[in-house]
């Protein structure tokens, strides 16, 4: 899920919620009228997308393309419906922009970081939804791709460097065929 969501941080604030983030009144009101199947406007009436779900302070928005979790302050009610600073072209167009730059740190000779941190190799080949990480210890191991997502130095794995060399050990070596848990973003 992880390529069709994208996490508000990626995207400028300036753009999200300059109307609600400068009225937090309007925000505290918005989160009473936040649910699931609300419309969501720009500013000039255009449908931007449906409120998917609402998660604490976030909400799941789907547009046409994606789904984006936006913080509630970046909402606000008008007339039925709620307002969002951007038209659905602009957010899918900031998603896009943000997806490939992710995406540019999932390649082959990528640095692949632990979920402590930690090296845990590199990325030796991608073939489809596939992705084999050549591990420290020169242990080849075929991931799902969705296993990895873009960190700070490269890809990032939802496990320690440890823990993978146990799994691949545990696979047989070789080729062997792990699937970690996917890294959460921060």
């Amino acid at each position: 899920m992880f390529g069709k969501m994208i996490m508000t941080r990626a995207l400028p604030l300036a753009l999200l919620g300059a109307v609600a983030a400068a009225q937090p009144a309007l925000a505290v009101q918005a989160q009473g009228a936040i649910a699931a199947g609300a419309k969501v406007n720009d500013p000039k009436g255009g449908e931007v997308g449906t409120v998917v779900k609402v998660d604490g302070q976030f909400v799941i928005l789907k547009t046409d393309k994606h789904e984006a979790r936006l913080p509630v302050a970046s909402f606000t009610p008008h007339q039925g419906a709620l307002l969002v600073a951007m038209t659905r072209d602009e957010l899918n167009a900031a998603i896009d922009k943000t997806l490939g730059e992710a995406n540019q740190k999932i390649a082959v000779g990528a640095t692949v970081s632990g979920s402590q941190g930690g090296n845990v190799g590199i990325i030796d080949a991608m073939e489809g939804d596939l992705v084999t990480l050549k591990l420290a210890s020169g242990v080849k191991v075929r991931l799902p791709r969705a296993s990895l997502a873009p960190g700070p130095n490269g890809a990032v794995i939802g496990m320690t460097a440890a823990d993978l060399e146990a799994a691949a050990a545990a696979a047989g070596g070789a080729a062997a065929e792990t699937k970690p848990e996917a890294p959460k973003s921060k």
